[in-house]
C-alpha cells in the first residue's frame, strides 16, 4: 500500500467516523431524516469540513448545501460538480450518500494538495432529502431544485406526524416562501459527477473496486388505499368482516406475481393502518409501492396487473441514460488516475444524479465495490482500500471533466463566431 492511499483511507475512515454517532440507532443502522435535529448537525458538519477546505458555502432556494471551490459558477465559468446527500432511510447504511459527500471533500483536499487549480469551479453538494424517507418522495431536493417537484406540492406534503414540510423548514429557520426551483444554479452547473457506493452486486461480480454508471432504471412510487369496516376482532364472524388488510395483503402478493413475471423489482415497503388496533378489524390500509425495472414497459406491465387497486403516483423518474460523452471523459480521468479501467454497469437505484440528467445537466456517476451487496440496512459494506481508490477516480475525473469543460466552451464560442460571420 502506498502512503497516499493509506492517507485517502485514514481521510474517509475520519470522517465517516466523525458523522457515525448522527442518527445511530442502539440496534445498529442510521436513521437520519430531512429537516430533524439529525439532519441539521449533518448540515453543519459540512459547512464546518468545507470551510477548513477554503471552500464558500451557499444554501440553495431548494434546500441544498453547495460549497464552491474556485469562487461561484457563472454562465462564462460553469461549474464541475460531485457529491450526494446525507439522508438515510430508516435503519439505512453508513455508506449510502455519506460515502459521496464524505469522498467528494476528501477528493477536492487530495487535488488541492497536489497544487491542482481548476479553470472551473468546482462544487460539492449535499442534496436534502434524497431518501425521501420523511416526506415520501425521493430525490426531493434535486427534484424541487429542478422544477420537476413544484414548491405548492412539496411544501403541503406530510410526514408520518403529520407535519408539512412548510412547518419542517420554519422549524430549521427556512422561509418556506422563498423555497422552490433555482433555474439560475442548474444553468451553470456544466457537469456533475456523482460518487456512490454501488446498491448491488455487479461490480463484486466483476471483481471490480471502482465502476462507472450507464444509466438509472426507470422507476417509480405509488400508494393504494385497501377499505374495508372497523368492528370487534372477537365478536365479529369470519365471513361478516371486511378487512381492509386481507384486501391490502393480496395486494402484496399481487405485486410479487407481476414483478417476477415481467423481471421487475417491485416492493411494498409502508403500511398504515387505521385504526391500528390489536383487537379491531382494520378499515384502512394504505400501502406503498415502489416499482422499477431495466425498461419503462415492464412497469407499466406490473402497474397494469394490479390496477384494480388504483395505485395513485406519487413519483416518476424514467429510464435515465447517463451523458455517454462524459461518462468517457469521467473513465478516462479516472482511468489515469487509478491505473485501472473501469467497467460500465447499470443501476436499479434512484439517485439525484438522474434527476439533473433529465433536467439536461450532463450527468455521469461512479461506483464503489460493495462488498455484501446489501444497501439500505447496516450489511452494507465498503471496504477503505476500495473508498480510497473511488476518491483518486473522483479526482481524476474532476480534472478530466474540467478540461473538456474548457474544450466545449472553446467550441461553443468557435462556432458561435463562424454563425455570425455567415450571417453577415
Amino acid at each position: 500500500m502506498t502512503d497516499d492511499t493509506r492517507a485517502l483511507e485514514q481521510r474517509v475512515a475520519a470522517m465517516l467516523a466523525e458523522i457515525s454517532p448522527v442518527g445511530r440507532a442502539s440496534g445498529g443502522g442510521w436513521s437520519r431524516f430531512a429537516w430533524t435535529d439529525e439532519d441539521r448537525v449533518l448540515r453543519e458538519w459540512f459547512t464546518a469540513k468545507s470551510r477548513e477546505l477554503g471552500l464558500t458555502v451557499d444554501v440553495d432556494r431548494a434546500g441544498n448545501i453547495w460549497s464552491w471551490w474556485g469562487g461561484r459558477p457563472t454562465p462564462d465559468r460553469p461549474g464541475v460538480t460531485t457529491g450526494s446527500h446525507l439522508d438515510s432511510v430508516p435503519g439505512g447504511g453508513e455508506f449510502d450518500g455519506p460515502l459521496g459527500v464524505v469522498s467528494a471533500l476528501a477528493a477536492v483536499e487530495l487535488l488541492q494538495d497536489g497544487g491542482v487549480v481548476p479553470e472551473h469551479p468546482v462544487g460539492v453538494v449535499v442534496f436534502s432529502d434524497e431518501e425521501g424517507a420523511r416526506f415520501g418522495i425521493a430525490c426531493f431536493g434535486s427534484r424541487v431544485l429542478t422544477g420537476s417537484l413544484s414548491a405548492e406540492e412539496a411544501l403541503s406534503r406530510r410526514d408520518a406526524a403529520g407535519t408539512t414540510l412548510s412547518e419542517a423548514l420554519r422549524a430549521e429557520g427556512v422561509d418556506p416562501e422563498d423555497y422552490g426551483a433555482d433555474p439560475d444554479l442548474v444553468s451553470v452547473i456544466g457537469a456533475h459527477i456523482e460518487l456512490h457506493v454501488e446498491q448491488g452486486v455487479a461490480l463484486g461480480d466483476l471483481d471490480a473496486p471502482v465502476g462507472v454508471a450507464s444509466h438509472i432504471w426507470p422507476h417509480g412510487r405509488w400508494e393504494v388505499t385497501v377499505a374495508g369496516e372497523a368492528n370487534h376482532a372477537g365478536t365479529t364472524p369470519m365471513d361478516r368482516r371486511s378487512d381492509a388488510m386481507v384486501r391490502a395483503s393480496e395486494f402484496v402478493l399481487a405485486v410479487r406475481d407481476s414483478a417476477v413475471a415481467h423481471d421487475a423489482s417491485a416492493t411494498v415497503g409502508r403500511l398504515r393502518v387505521e385504526p391500528n388496533g390489536v383487537n379491531v378489524i382494520p378499515s384502512r390500509v394504505t400501502a406503498s409501492l415502489d416499482v422499477r425495472a431495466p425498461g419503462e414497459d415492464a412497469v407499466e406491465a406490473v402497474l397494469d396487473d394490479v390496477a384494480d387497486f388504483a395505485p395513485v403516483r406519487q413519483s416518476w423518474t424514467p429510464g435515465t441514460w447517463f451523458d455517454s460523452r462524459l461518462r468517457e471523459v469521467v473513465a478516462e480521468g479516472a482511468a489515469e488516475a487509478t491505473g485501472q479501467e473501469l467497467p460500465v454497469v447499470g443501476t436499479g437505484a434512484g439517485h439525484d444524479a438522474g434527476v439533473l440528467q433529465n433536467h439536461g445537466v450532463p450527468v455521469s456517476m461512479l461506483f464503489v465495490r460493495n462488498g455484501t451487496g446489501a444497501s439500505h440496512t447496516p450489511a452494507e459494506h465498503a471496504e477503505l482500500s476500495d473508498c480510497a481508490l473511488g476518491v483518486k477516480a473522483l479526482a481524476g475525473a474532476l480534472v478530466s471533466v474540467d478540461r473538456w469543460l474548457t474544450t466545449v466552451q472553446a467550441d461553443t464560442v468557435q462556432a458561435d463566431a463562424v454563425q455570425g460571420v455567415s450571417r453577415g
